[in-house]
């Protein structure tokens, strides 16, 4: 049905998609996963609580990453990450982190965002163009999470220069070699640091989400030091992806889209709704796993006990059924109810603040670069991943 490798499915998945939703939606791929493509079935698969995860479960990490998965230092990472459990330890990581994440702490964030994309701006907007990933779209949402974390300044620099080497481990299709060779160097790298940084709040705390989990840690048995790491290279990780993606992507639809620009730069009320179209349209995570825990059927189909089954996100926001129209883009398009950040327990912990970003981005190139425009050299470069769709590259220019 689809390649996920392919770098012309990756380039455009979706007539693709429309093909496996119309002819197999819920299908099963010679590699041994089950795909969910229509909306219903989707939503009712993040929700229910007898989808779950199996990152504990070591021979279920054999199934999925191969039969090294133990020896693997970013597949073990990644089975202490609150994302990857089930309740109760999911419901008590998640707990330590939620406090953070507040709405009123994420909309205390608007006036430092603002003037971090002005200074970013003001970097480039003499040029006449920049390429809008590298210059705004990556760095922005990288400093941001940078801050909640609590990372000193003089190191950030590393990390608005650095690469999600882990993406390939979410993707459907089994690792390669090659990619679990590169999760791990990743994986050893970032950790190296934060055990640094743990070590130094651990002496001089300060007023930041590492600081308030180390003091967890040190209180007692609620927080080991695997999970400490672990989820603290989460938050970082799922801090920054899906909001670079959805700068990214939501500019590049925007400005390539029928009037879309130029319908909100005459009116800037209708941004909020446009975000909304953007997660839609080009969904930043296109697709999550989870287990059947116990036999159950869906869509039809009957799901054995242990089968990983794969919703897809960017195929549920495309479907006609909900949707008219679903491959036009529209702004002002009514009642959306895109799957893009999740649902459930798993529902994403830094939506508001990804819509924050992205409304501050939007706002301030409307105000400033008005006459932006995507430049005339070649397509769109797309990341060679399936599960986190985005752009590594977006050139533009302005008046």
């Amino acid at each position: 049905m689809f390649d996920p490798r392919d770098p012309a499915f990756l380039a455009d998945p979706y007539p693709a998609l429309h093909r496996l939703r119309e002819t197999s939606p819920v299908w099963r791929a010679p590699f041994g996963r089950c795909f969910v493509t229509r909306y219903d079935d989707v939503a009712f698969l993040l929700r229910d609580r007898r989808m779950g995860k199996d990152y504990a479960d070591p021979d279920a990490l054999m199934r999925r990453f191969g039969p090294t998965a133990l020896q693997e230092s970013a597949v073990v990472e990644l089975s202490h990450m609150m994302l990857m459990r089930d309740p109760p330890d999911h419901t008590r990581l998640r707990g330590l982190v939620t406090k953070a994440f507040t709405a009123r702490r994420m909309e205390s964030l608007r006036g430092w965002i603002a003037e971090l994309t002005d200074r970013l701006l003001d970097r480039v907007i003499d040029q006449g163009g920049m390429d809008a990933v590298r210059n705004l779209a990556f760095p922005l949402p990288v400093l941001v999470i940078c801050e909640l974390l609590g990372i000193p300044e003089a190191d950030r620099t590393q990390f608005v220069n650095g690469s999600a080497s882990g993406a390939a481990l979410l993707n459907p299709t089994p690792p390669t070699r090659a990619e679990l060779d590169a999760a791990n160097a990743g994986t050893e790298a970032t950790g190296a640091y934060f055990e640094a940084l743990f070590e130094q709040r651990r002496r001089a705390p300060g007023d930041d989400l590492i600081s308030q989990l180390v003091q967890v840690e040190e209180a007692g048995d609620r927080l080991s030091t695997t999970e400490l790491r672990a989820n603290v290279t989460l938050l970082f990780a799922a801090g920054h992806e899906t909001t670079v993606n959805l700068i990214g992507n939501g500019l590049l639809s925007l400005l390539r889209n029928d009037n879309a620009w130029q319908t909100l730069r005459d009116d800037p009320s209708l941004l909020p709704n446009a975000i909304e179209e953007v997660l839609r349209y080009e969904c930043p995570v296109q697709a999550v796993a989870r287990t059947v825990a116990e036999p159950m059927e869906l869509g039809g189909v009957a799901l054995a006990k242990n089968e990983i089954v794969v919703a897809l996100i960017g195929a549920a926001n495309r479907d006609p059924a909900v949707f008219s129209e679903p491959d036009r883009m529209e702004i002002t398009r009514p009642d959306l109810r895109p799957l893009s950040f999740g649902g459930g327990i798993h529902f994403c912990l830094g939506a508001q603040l990804a819509r924050i970003e992205a409304e501050i981005v939007f706002r301030t190139l409307l105000r400033r670069l008005p006459s932006i425009r995507l430049a005339d050299q070649g397509q769109p470069q797309w990341r060679q991943s399936f599960t986190l769709r985005g752009l590594t590259s977006l050139p533009v220019r302005w008046d």
